[in-house]
């Protein structure tokens, strides 16, 4: 065995998968939570209770527990995030294989595209969209997404045109075969590995998004639980003294966007060929 089948040999055995654990029990969390605790309802007799034996981080300032407040958020931020990454990495491998197949003046023209969109400031320009349509979750998505698929399209144009310079494709062009066909056939298999590390790469960043569009007040609406509306909420709390109404979501938010951001680390490792090599 080489020094490089032992490298890769180690990361198989070795590299943990912990930060999967981890968002394997955060997404649950935030899912059984709030069904197991039921519906809630106002009581401000209850407001701003510290952590206690009863409501183990406290309460908010409308009495909602802040454990299945938060998890009720989490769930909102984790499904916006996964849309977002789905609908971003879905217009980056289109754009990204279109490009790259068609190639010459629209290939030209995408690009331009491309770097004119990645020139702006993605949270300016994700503030004007969803400040559109103040308040809508689907504002929030087409914010986050317009903004974040052309790293994707970029990405996927370089590993598409790499791939259509290898023999097989060759072959079926000089055996007759359509771009369409190439495109269908063997380009768009060849970025499956690019896909998933941009998913896993874009929902920390979606998070954060729909965090910060939220937390400036032109994401969701603030009846809406999400991350970033309770962090919203809980800047007139903190003045009060009730300092777990701020810890608690951005706990929640920071240990989920670090478990994405150590579990795409894990997968790259683990993609990438040991020494350079070619596997």
């Amino acid at each position: 065995m080489t020094a490089r089948d032992d490298e890769l040999d180690y990361r198989r055995r070795y590299i943990p998968d912990s930060p999967w654990l981890v968002v394997l029990a955060i997404s649950l969390g935030a899912v059984l939570i709030p069904m197991i605790a039921g519906r809630q309802t106002a009581d401000f007799a209850s407001a701003l209770l510290p952590p206690s034996a009863s409501n183990l981080l406290g309460t908010d300032h409308s009495g909602y527990d802040m454990l299945t407040r938060t998890a009720e958020g989490l769930r909102i931020s984790l499904l916006i995030a996964v849309l977002c990454a789905v609908i971003a990495c879905a217009l980056g491998v289109v754009i990204g294989v279109a490009s790259a197949a068609a190639g010459g003046w629209f290939d030209a023209v995408v690009m331009r595209v491309v770097d004119t969109v990645n020139a702006l400031p993605h949270l300016v320009l994700g503030i004007v969209i969803a400040a559109l349509w103040r308040g809508e979750p689907l504002a929030v998505v087409a914010s986050i997404s317009l903004t974040h698929w052309p790293s994707v399209a970029r990405i996927v144009r370089a590993e598409v045109l790499a791939t259509a310079d290898s023999g097989w494709v060759r072959t079926s062009r000089l055996a007759g075969a359509s771009r369409w066909f190439v495109a269908r056939r063997h380009l768009a298999p060849s970025v499956g590995g690019q896909i998933l590390v941009a998913l896993a790469m874009l929902i920390p960043h979606a998070i954060w998004h729909e965090s910060t569009l939220s937390f400036l007040g032109v994401g969701l609406s603030p009846d809406r639980a999400s991350l970033g509306t309770l962090l919203g909420q809980a800047r007139g709390d903190v003045m009060l003294g009730a300092w777990w109404t701020l810890a608690v979501p951005a706990t929640a938010l920071v240990v989920t966007a670090l478990a994405f951001t150590l579990g795409l680390s894990m997968l790259r490792r683990r993609l990438t060929p040991p020494g350079g090599s070619v596997w």
